[in-house]
Parts: C-alpha cells; sequence; structure tokens
C-alpha cells in the first residue's frame, strides 16, 4: 500500500514539475484565463496536457530521442515555436489592449489548439521527457521520498503525473480569475506579462535556431 502510494505522489510530483515552471506554456494559459475566464484557461491547459499524452506515446516507442540524436530536427521545432510565440505574443498584446472593454472574441477550442501547437513545437518540452521523464517509462529508475519506486506500480505513477498536471491547470486560471475578478488591473498585467513572456520565448527560440 505504502509502494503503491508513493509510486502515485511520485507521478503527482512530475507531473508539478512540468505544468509549474513558468514559460510560455503558462504564458498562453494565464493569458486565456484573464482573457476569456477559468474555462477558456483550463481549455489552454488541457491542450498541453494533450500534448504531453502524445509525448509519452512517443517516448514509449523512442521518437522522442530523434531530437536528441538529430540536431537539424531540434533547431526545426526551435523555429517554427519561435514564430508561433511571436504571433501568440502579438495576439496576447492586442488583446490585453482591450481588456478593460471586455473579453475579447475567442473560443475556448481556440485556446486549447493555441496551447497545443506550441507545446508540440516546444522543445523543452522534448527535453523535459528525455530527463526528468524518463521515471514514468521505468518508475524503477529513480526514487522517492526515500523509497525506490517498483516497476509494477508505472500505471500509478503515470496516472499521478496526468493528475498533478490536472490540478495545476484547475487550480492556475481559477486563481488568476479570482484575482482578476477583484481587480481589473490585474487581469490587464497578467495579459501584458504573459505577451512578454511569449515574445522573450519566440525571439530566444530563433535566435537559437539561427545559432546566434
Amino acid at each position: 500500500m505504502l509502494d503503491a502510494a508513493v509510486s502515485a505522489l511520485a507521478g503527482v510530483a512530475l507531473g508539478l514539475s512540468l505544468a509549474a515552471p513558468p514559460g510560455p506554456m503558462n504564458a498562453v494559459i494565464a493569458e486565456e484565463s484573464v482573457a476569456r475566464g477559468w474555462r477558456a484557461g483550463f481549455a489552454a491547459g488541457l491542450g498541453a496536457m494533450t500534448a504531453d499524452a502524445c509525448f509519452f506515446v512517443l517516448a514509449l516507442f523512442g521518437v522522442v530521442a530523434v531530437v536528441r540524436d538529430n540536431p537539424a530536427v531540434e533547431t526545426a521545432m526551435l523555429g517554427v515555436g519561435g514564430v508561433l510565440m511571436l504571433y501568440y505574443a502579438y495576439g496576447a498584446f492586442r488583446d490585453a489592449g482591450s481588456f478593460s472593454e471586455g473579453a475579447p472574441e475567442g473560443t475556448d477550442a481556440a485556446g486549447f489548439r493555441k496551447a497545443f501547437a506550441l507545446a508540440l513545437a516546444n522543445p523543452y518540452q522534448v527535453t523535459w521527457w528525455l530527463t526528468a521523464g524518463v521515471g514514468l517509462l521505468d518508475p524503477s529508475e529513480i526514487s522517492a521520498f526515500g523509497l525506490q519506486l517498483s516497476a509494477a506500480n508505472g500505471a500509478l505513477t503515470v496516472a499521478g503525473f496526468f493528475a498533478g498536471i490536472l490540478v495545476w491547470i484547475t487550480g492556475f486560471p481559477a486563481s488568476l480569475r479570482a484575482a482578476g475578478d477583484r481587480v481589473d488591473a490585474f487581469g490587464t498585467a497578467v495579459a501584458y506579462a504573459s505577451a512578454v513572456v511569449l515574445a522573450v520565448f519566440g525571439v530566444t527560440f530563433l535566435r537559437t535556431a539561427a545559432g546566434l
């Protein structure tokens, strides 16, 4: 029973280690949350989580490692990801400017597609799957809370992983909406900050792809 609980909690910790750190995915979730509401932010989070599910399947078959072994593929991903982030940064700046006038036009599905596309073109996401993510492929290779995880509880680790992401994409948009509903200026600030984060990552990705 203890081994099973540790395996599940280790999965949750892995999920949070991917979902919680600041970056382009959380910038998209934040921008969608303050501009269009909790449901839009949650949908964007689901888009990113769906991409992780795809990466998990690809990692099982060894496809993710292709990026590590082929610099040209990683360069292409950096270029595509950089262009997408700059494009979405422009949209975030535009929407932030009209935030106080009401929610910009858009659908929950649009946020889902945006986050899904960015996650698939995000080489940092692939890097995570080549490092911390290996624990999901073979839990017996890692230890948590002083105990060695068991391969027999691998399914619990995987379930905990996606549960951890689900906790984040549910709570993060909710906290932003709670603060934004109290202070309109907060929502505008978050929208602009999200645009800046996307722009910075977009430029960084393009510079890296160009070898600058």
